[in-house]
């Protein structure tokens, strides 16, 4: 438990600092109730639990609770964009999208990345730290509050590199789906990845069935080196045998993620390259028509290009989708909304 938080505890961690209290075990559960299913971001509100104990929990395990600094709605459809200051005064963001099945919530895994993707702003200015597991999960439990209504599927596709911050990213995902907490399903979970082979074989002997999406955006391995800094170390055919395993652990479909950049991935060469690299594996290909980055020299492909890729993936029986596009008129792009406060706050 060193150098954890109380929201990033598992029930029978807290039992252990409960009974250290001199207090029975079943406290924990209700404390947990309280952070994880009430959404709880002070102890004087337990109203069930003895002032003593809330007194000794409030001066040695404080509560972690993420400040709304910035928020932008979409004119165009519901997505809405949050920024949020840690304890710290770091800032990440995360964004609410409303779908017809349900309100999903994507969130950031770490401040900022140390990936280096060339299209991501994300990336500018390279990772800071791992996110904690309770400043992952208070990313939901803040915007089911600020929303008002109850988050059905979550995405770790925000800031980050999810499986370079494994141990936090696993904890979260046990607590998040954890019945006396949100109780998210595992099978709602989405955890993006540009594709770190011996993590994503650990994912798979977790037990967890969540959705593995890979950051792909390129059919080969020359291509892929151009855009990903990560390929020069990890080649396709090693990422693609870690899904092939992960698929055959988990029975999950896979996602890969494949961003439509003009003149560098999105040729009709490419698009029959995609098909014969992932063939074969049970998956659905999400394309992307790439986010504008004003630091970026990259621009989305033409219409008909990525009409030409939907087309040849569905003629070859690739389960294929055109991402809807969301928030681009609120800096939607993973780090945009959150390089401008970091700009503003240093002028």
């Amino acid at each position: 438990m060193d150098g954890l938080d109380v929201k990033s505890l598992y029930i029978n961690e807290l039992e252990s600092i409960i009974k250290g209290y001199g207090q029975p075990a079943f406290r924990a559960g209700q404390i947990f109730g309280w952070l994880h299913e009430k959404l709880a971001t002070d102890y004087d509100i337990m109203t069930n639990i003895p002032k003593e104990l809330r007194s000794r929990l409030k001066e040695n395990w404080p509560i972690t609770v993420l400040e709304p600094v910035d928020e932008r709605r979409s004119s165009a459809d519901e997505t809405v964009k949050y920024l949020f200051m840690l304890q710290d005064k770091r800032v990440i963001e995360s964004v609410l999208m409303k779908y017809h099945h349900g309100m999903s919530v994507c969130i950031s895994s770490q401040v900022g990345c140390s990936m280096g993707c060339k299209f991501c702003a994300s990336t500018i200015g390279g990772k800071e730290r791992d996110l904690t597991p309770s400043e992952m999960l208070d990313q939901v439990y803040r915007i089911q509050a600020l929303a008002g209504e109850r988050v059905s599927n979550v995405v770790i596709m925000g800031t980050g590199e999810p499986l370079d911050n494994y141990d936090n990213l696993i904890r979260f995902i046990r607590l998040i789906s954890d019945p006396k907490g949100l109780n998210i399903s595992p099978r709602s979970i989405t955890v993006s990845t540009c594709g770190i082979p011996d993590k994503i074989r650990q994912l798979a002997e977790e037990g967890l069935p969540v959705t593995l999406a890979l950051s792909l955006h390129a059919p080969n391995d020359d291509v892929r080196k151009q855009l990903m800094p990560i390929a020069r170390s990890y080649s396709l055919s090693q990422i693609l045998d870690a899904v092939r395993y992960y698929f055959d652990r988990t029975g999950r479909r896979i996602t890969f993620e494949y961003s439509m950049i003009d003149g560098e991935n999105d040729s009709e060469e490419h698009a029959y390259e995609l098909v014969k690299l992932i063939k074969g594996i049970n998956c659905h290909v999400n394309l992307i028509p790439v986010n504008p980055v004003k630091e970026r020299n990259f621009t989305r492909s033409r219409t008909e290009k990525i009409q030409f890729f939907k087309n040849t993936l569905e003629k070859n029986r690739i389960n294929v989708t055109i991402r809807r596009e969301m928030g681009t008129d609120i800096d939607a792009a993973c780090g945009q909304l959150r390089k401008r406060f970091i700009e503003n706050m240093q002028q």
